[in-house]
């Protein structure tokens, strides 16, 4: 053959299963190293984070939040009257219309979806409606459904399958959209429930909880652990026990749920050891699993945990080298941010650009309560380091918000002083955390981060706070 004959102009081809945040930003970064990228969807770009899961969850918090900023204003000084009968002043109730809220929840997420399609469509990047699933390694074919008819087969020279988790059910506890809810149903709803059943105490079920604590349900939490949110700090989920306690909520520890029953009008939840609990609704926050079934793994070699979870490298890179894998179909963390991270990641390192491994201790993450609880580095499981803390109510920011819960605490290395690691609860602890997350990634010690400038009043004087009483820190290590 004649060499002329070759086509050396030919861009690379990447080929992405699934369009939420990893698959959405890895097709940004092909297109932007100028492959030829085709992503396959079958709900919409951005997936269930942003149509079902992540956005609409936090746009409902965000709600809560107003709502319980309103009733909270009195302790400020602020008053809300209406004129009554001769004169006199009503105090209005605080009313919360749920229909209207899951109508601009739903809408908000539909325009980031298509803001979203949007973008990769200038970019250059094919969009094709459709399920797809593998055929060998260097192919995907696309079908109207899951048992659908094939109607694309799109040859690549990488892959990757970004196809995301769906809420784990239990088979005692079958969720049917009426009364027994997973998070992707509680959108449906037009009133608020009089008494919402949550079971799970994890990042879902304690969020939920605390939205709709704030929007007037009566709530009880039903935590198979000793505490809520288990594996995150301590004194962040005691913080959180006692927000939720005083909002009235109930809290059952080491209590799991064997069976949840809809009576018609209701929800009976059996407890292990035999009591029940009755409610208006139940929403089961029992975890995901991965929506990696059907799409033909196996059969190209791309390993898979017991879990059905793709394994990958910190590069995102699978079994099987052209193939890579990242967000809750994976073996990482399963966060929104992590997978977006790794999607771009994952194209630089299959089209030979620099990449930075993926490193489980330099991921931020926030948890939307109320008050919000932010993590980054090594906390609980930090070595050769001490922790100090120190209580918002001290911060003179916090004091003119009202803010009576939260805290800041920083970890440092007992002899270099470095900054491992740092908890946040409080308003907004989610845009806290990330002068502390740049500590970590930068490794600064805690005199650098005390030598940066922060606003007065503010609350992230907390954290300049924190970084100046551990000043001297290697010598407190020596002793």
């Amino acid at each position: 053959m004649d060499i002329m004959s070759f086509d050396f102009e030919r861009k690379q081809r990447i080929a992405i299963i699934g369009g939420g945040p990893g698959g959405y930003e890895a097709a940004l970064a092909g297109a932007q190293l100028g492959a030829e990228v085709t992503i396959v969807e079958c709900t919409g770009v951005g997936g269930s984070a942003v149509l079902t899961d992540v956005v609409p969850s936090k746009t409902l918090i965000a709600t809560a939040d107003a709502a319980r900023a309103i009733e909270d204003a009195g302790d400020l000084g602020v008053q809300f009257f209406a004129r009554g009968e001769k004169g006199k002043p009503l105090k209005p109730e605080v009313a919360i219309n749920l229909l209207a809220i899951n109508k601009r929840i739903l809408a908000l997420a539909g325009q980031q979806s298509e803001d979203m399609r949007e973008r990769l469509l200038e970019e250059g990047v094919t969009i094709i409606s459709g399920y797809g699933r593998l055929e060998g390694d260097d192919a995907i074919v696309v079908s109207t459904g899951p048992e659908g008819t094939d109607f694309d087969r799109i040859e690549a020279d990488t892959i990757i399958v970004s196809v995301g988790a769906s809420p784990r059910e239990l088979p005692t506890a079958k969720p049917d959209g009426d009364r027994i809810l997973t998070w992707k149903q509680m959108y449906n709803m037009s009133a608020v429930p009089e008494h919402l059943i949550v079971v799970g105490s994890g990042v879902t079920g304690a969020e939920f909880a605390s939205a709709y604590m704030n929007l007037g349900a009566q709530v009880t939490l039903v935590s198979s652990r000793e505490q809520v949110l288990p594996g995150e700090d301590p004194d962040a989920a005691r913080v959180l026990e006692k927000v939720f306690t005083r909002g009235g909520m109930t809290l059952l520890a080491k209590s799991r749920a064997q069976t949840v029953e809809n009576t018609g009008d209701g929800v009976v939840v059996t407890l292990s050891d035999g009591s029940t609990v009755e409610g208006s609704h139940c929403l089961m926050a029992v975890g995901g699993v991965p929506n990696t079934p059907g799409l033909g793994l196996e059969s190209a070699g791309v390993q898979l945990e017991e879990s059905g979870h793709i394994r990958v490298n910190k590069v995102g890179r699978t079994s099987i080298p052209n193939i890579y894998a990242v967000g809750d179909c994976t073996n990482l963390v399963p966060l929104a941010s992590v997978s977006s991270m790794l999607g771009r990641t994952a194209v630089f390192h299959a089209m030979g650009d620099s990449v930075i491994p993926f490193s489980k201790h330099k991921v931020a993450s926030n948890i939307f309560t109320s008050p919000e609880i932010a993590t980054v580095g090594f906390t609980n499981d930090a070595k050769n380091a001490i922790e100090l803390k120190i209580d918002l109510e001290e911060n003179p920011r916090a004091k003119m918000m009202g803010v009576k819960d939260g805290f800041v605490k920083l970890f440092a290395r007992n002899l270099s002083g470095t900054v491992v690691g740092g908890v946040v609860v409080g308003p907004k602890a989610s845009e806290l955390i990330f002068p502390i997350a740049m500590a970590v990634e930068r490794r600064l010690t805690v005199d650098q981060v005390a030598r940066v400038f922060t606003a007065y009043p503010s609350l992230a004087g907390s954290i300049t706070d924190a970084a100046r009483a551990m000043h001297g820190i290697s010598m407190r290590g020596e002793e």
